[in-house]
């Protein structure tokens, strides 16, 4: 998967703080910095990304803030998996 880029997303009403992964084994991991949890935003930051060439795969934990993002990121043609955390 070296042609893949992972984003994890840490989802808040008013914010969302962005990690990424390249897909080689032991790529580099970094924080990208964080972006308002609005629409326009979040396809700012897909379009920057896509940008790179790489396929993208988004994950984020599942909230109070729903599914929209979910929806919003596979509607622009990525994957994106919402993990459930059971205690």
């Amino acid at each position: 998967m070296q042609d893949s880029t992972f984003i994890g997303l840490d989802v808040h009403k008013a914010t969302i703080s962005v990690a990424i992964a390249q897909g080689e084994r032991g790529g580099e991991v970094r924080h990208l910095g964080t972006v308002p949890h609005r629409p326009d935003h979040v396809r700012k930051l897909v379009d920057k990304l896509v940008a790179g060439g790489a396929r993208l795969h988004f994950c984020y934990e599942a909230g109070p803030c729903g599914y929209g993002l979910h929806r919003q990121i596979v509607e622009m043609g990525h994957d994106c998996i919402v993990v459930a955390l059971m205690m």
